[in-house]
């Protein structure tokens, strides 16, 4: 990761306190697989690994951050893949051949994580 503008702002009202200052200066690497509409991104932060498997624009369950699993349809739009997850919208893209940018908005609130392609 990158940076995250930002990151405890959009987080308040939704993560435990003790999630938020842990992830202030937690490393993570994101692993986005795909095969076809079918995805499975592999998040492993420290010894806690997420895994989420879906394909787009099917219902599917995927495990928040907090370990709540939620229904919700992932869409592909315009190279991004996009996911409304509890009112948070999500948008994921390879902003460039090194860079991938994930930005999270709740209401007035965004979250920009910045992550180097590796």
């Amino acid at each position: 990761m990158v940076s995250q503008p930002g990151h405890a702002a959009v987080f308040l009202n939704r993560l435990p306190d003790d999630l938020i200052e842990k992830g202030k200066d937690v490393k993570s690497v994101s692993e986005i697989e795909q095969n076809g509409d079918n995805f499975k991104v592999t998040v492993t932060t420290g010894t806690k690994v997420l895994v989420n498997s879906f394909t787009i624009g099917q219902e599917g369950e995927v495990e928040t951050l907090t370990g709540e699993k939620v229904k919700t349809v992932v869409r592909l739009e315009d190279g991004k893949l996009k996911v409304s997850l509890k009112g948070i919208e999500s948008v994921t893209e390879l902003a460039d051949p090194d860079t991938i940018v994930n930005t999270m908005t709740l209401g007035e609130i965004t979250y920009k994580r910045i992550s180097k392609r590796i």
